[in-house]
């Protein structure tokens, strides 16, 4: 992440994956680890997604000491959930009301707040509901005519002040990893930074299953990171890159048959793998 796509203070990141490619548990290693380590406070919205996972979190949390039932005051994280078997109001609402905590840290208690969304498909989803039972005509792939709207109305709340900052975190799945779906293809329009969890990774049991060829952020630029971090991460994903080009001759005639130059690129690509599992 630091490396090829790096996360702003005060932005909006993406986790972009289809089902069982690790974007909650990504998203829970984040507020473990942000939380302990972050003076701020988290704030963690559960959209429409499974209650086991919730109170795994909430469990986690207690444990680690994030969340302290004896001093509330104390806890580090407040937890909002509208899990899948609610009604589609209550799961589109929670979203918004878990923005309405963040803004509430942010503007009351002038502090800098992360703000976890998981997931927001689902919150695209039962708008899509919320849209069918009024009646509404529904447009390309179903969803709803307003969603552009929706989504705009949810993410433009995401911004920063003078006071303090929310640095949004969404996990955004995937319909059957086509990332032109119009759920996806809206969020991304709102984001800083994408990072894009691919299934080969997560089948050859690289985790956290990154693609760091997709995943992008509008601060890799070299008069922000510096000449040699953006010098560096283009040369990684030249490195990549040249690898993914050359896993099909890999594939039919073997390895002996690359130039020698080719083999050392396949070695580089693939210890820079293992180095970012």
């Amino acid at each position: 992440v630091d490396l090829l796509a790096p996360y702003r203070r005060g932005g909006k990141i993406g986790l972009f994956g289809g089902a069982g490619v690790g974007k909650t548990v990504l998203i829970m290693e984040l507020i473990n680890n942000i939380a302990k380590a972050h003076g701020g406070v988290s704030v963690f919205g559960g959209v429409g997604e499974r209650t086991r996972e919730g109170n795994d979190l909430y469990m986690e949390m207690k444990e680690s000491g994030v969340i302290q039932e004896k001093n509330i005051s104390e806890s580090k994280v407040a937890l909002v959930y509208g899990q899948m078997n609610e009604p589609p109001g209550a799961r589109m609402r929670v979203a918004l009301t878990a923005l309405t905590m963040a803004e509430y840290f942010r503007d009351i208690n002038k502090q800098d707040v992360l703000l976890f969304i998981d997931n927001i498909f689902r919150f695209v989803q039962a708008g899509s509901e919320v849209s069918a039972l009024l009646g509404r005509m529904p447009s390309a792939v179903g969803y709803q005519p307003t969603l552009a709207t929706e989504m705009g109305g949810l993410q433009e709340r995401i911004t920063s002040t003078k006071d303090g900052s929310i640095t949004s975190i969404q996990a955004v799945y995937v319909p059957a990893d086509d990332l032109t779906d119009p759920a996806p293809a809206t969020t991304f329009a709102h984001l800083d930074a994408t990072t894009v969890l691919s299934r080969g990774l997560a089948s050859k049991g690289i985790y956290p299953a990154v693609d760091p060829l997709d995943s992008t952020s509008t601060m890799l630029q070299p008069w922000i990171v510096g000449e040699e971090h953006y010098t560096c991460a283009q040369n990684v994903k030249e490195t990549l890159q040249r690898y993914k080009e050359l896993q099909d001759i890999i594939a039919i005639l073997g390895l002996d048959e690359l130039s020698e130059e080719d083999r050392q690129v396949v070695a580089r690509a693939r210890k820079i793998e293992r180095f970012l599992s």
